[in-house]
């Protein structure tokens, strides 16, 4: 005998109205911020700090940003599926197909000194032809780019002003608990300064934008035109960089992530020294530990990262590295989950010297290594963790064609069955023939608007087309 269970709304009762409801059954005391019962002590009602004075103090260093750029115009659908069909990746693409037509983007940012330097997202500006920005008083100046740096996702502007202007200072993320209130200012959807308050929800998330994964989430609702603006603690501190969201439908869902200060200051201060970041490289692809690796290679508990291969003319072949060691601490620190390693490395110069303990043939080993240069593009050496760029694609250029290297696991592009080794035929059908095509492609779409990305994907002669999500903010 079966029994069903029916559940229904309660008639014309709120939610409180239940809760309510349930106390004053058990013959308890109903009190806002304490429930108190006949057995229980009193507690003291909980209260909410106000906003109000710290947004007051940070909003005038908070400044919109409109960027003009030009993209191509490309081959209309039907005639390039026709030009496929028939000429397959050596398809003659007709320049006139390839005109230059303007598109305009908005995001936010932050004053960063009085004379006029502000940090937003590489995303907002990156193939700018001219930046305006606009402060909180409607004064409206043009900007220039110091500096960019597209593997963290960060950029840095300067205003030409004869007078001081309001600023916010960077504060320390790696003390920001979870729990803690945050308040993010910006620009959503282009329609001015905005301010949204929630907490801290997460150290530490990856979420496959890059080598160097390492985002606050936080539960202040961010949108479209939040790139960029300032995530901020009760003390008027910059806490993150507003970056990226999580979102099915396009639009807030409570989960947004932020680059932490920890890490965008020191580039942000790099940026403004050099216009450029400079980061030490290992050259070593390594891998997670898992508890089997870990039981097989005789370490104690699953932590480190596996060297999978070594660059042979890379500083780690030099210095005596081969696939099979587990690097567990960089100059006394703990490397603990892979995706660290080319963190703590890219943070170092290269010709720094760093000592890493190594586990290898089951037992411990120092060796010491002299960093050479990350190149200014290319996959990013340190890592090999494959777990870059849009949707979580690490992309490679191989005889002419464009070749995925490697998947995020639980990626959207994981999700959506993309494997190591497809070729990406097409962006949104127009045809790609290096990474940085991928990438243009994508940074014109996220500016229009677009929710997805439609590309087309081989795989051993057959073709499929997958919608990707385009989750920067």
């Amino acid at each position: 005998m079966q029994t069903r269970l029916s559940i229904r709304r309660p008639a014309r009762r709120t939610v409180a109205a239940i809760l309510l409801g349930g106390a004053l059954a058990a013959g308890g005391a109903f009190h806002v911020g304490a429930l108190q019962t006949s057995n229980a002590p009193a507690a003291a009602p909980a209260v909410l700090p106000s906003l109000a004075g710290t947004i007051e103090r940070v909003t005038p260093a908070v400044v919109n940003i409109r960027v003009e750029k030009a993209i191509k115009a490309e081959m209309p659908a039907g005639p390039q599926e026709f030009m496929r069909r028939f000429f397959g990746d050596r398809a003659p693409w007709p320049d006139k197909w390839r005109d230059w037509r303007p598109a305009a983007g908005v995001g936010s940012g932050f004053v960063v000194s009085e004379d006029g330097h502000i940090v937003t997202n590489h995303h907002v500006v990156d193939g700018a032809k001219d930046i305006a920005v606009t402060f909180h008083d409607k004064r409206r100046l043009p900007a220039r780019i110091v500096g960019a740096d597209p593997k963290t996702d960060l950029a840095l502007l300067k205003v030409d002003t004869d007078e001081p202007l309001a600023h916010v200072a960077f504060g320390d993320s790696d003390r920001v608990r979870v729990g803690d209130w945050v308040v993010a200012v910006g620009n959503p959807f282009g329609l001015g300064h905005s301010v949204t308050a929630g907490i801290v929800s997460a150290h530490g998330r990856q979420i496959g934008a890059g080598p160097y994964d390492d985002f606050l989430q936080i539960s202040a609702p961010i949108n479209r035109g939040n790139s960029g603006g300032p995530a901020f603690n009760l003390e008027g501190e910059v806490i993150g960089v507003n970056t990226a969201i999580f979102s099915p439908n396009g639009g807030n869902v409570g989960i947004g992530f932020a680059v932490p200060a920890s890490l965008a200051g020191d580039i942000v201060t790099e940026l403004k020294a050099d216009g450029a970041v400079e980061r030490g490289r290992l050259g070593v692809r390594v891998q997670q530990v898992n508890d089997d690796l870990a039981a097989g290679l005789g370490l104690e508990k699953a932590e480190g990262a596996l060297v999978a291969s070594v660059d042979p003319s890379g500083p780690a072949a030099g210095a005596g590295l081969t696939a099979g060691d587990v690097i567990l601490e960089v100059d006394g620190k703990r490397v603990g989950e892979m995706h660290r390693l080319p963190r703590m490395i890219a943070a170092r110069d290269p010709g720094d010297t760093v000592t890493l303990r190594v586990w290898r043939g089951r037992g411990m080993e120092s060796v010491e290594v002299v960093l050479d240069a990350m190149p200014a593009s290319g996959k990013v050496a340190g890592s090999g963790a494959g777990t870059g760029g849009f949707a979580g694609l690490d992309l490679d250029r191989a005889d002419g064609r464009v070749v995925v290297s490697d998947v995020a696991p639980d990626s959207p592009a994981a999700r959506k069955g993309v494997r190591k080794g497809d070729v990406l035929v097409s962006v949104d059908r127009r045809p790609v023939e290096t990474p940085d095509d991928v990438d243009r492609i994508v940074a014109e779409l996220e500016s229009s608007g677009r929710e997805s990305a439609v590309m087309l994907i081989r795989r051993e002669n057959r073709d499929r087309f997958v919608a990707l999500p385009l989750g920067a903010a």
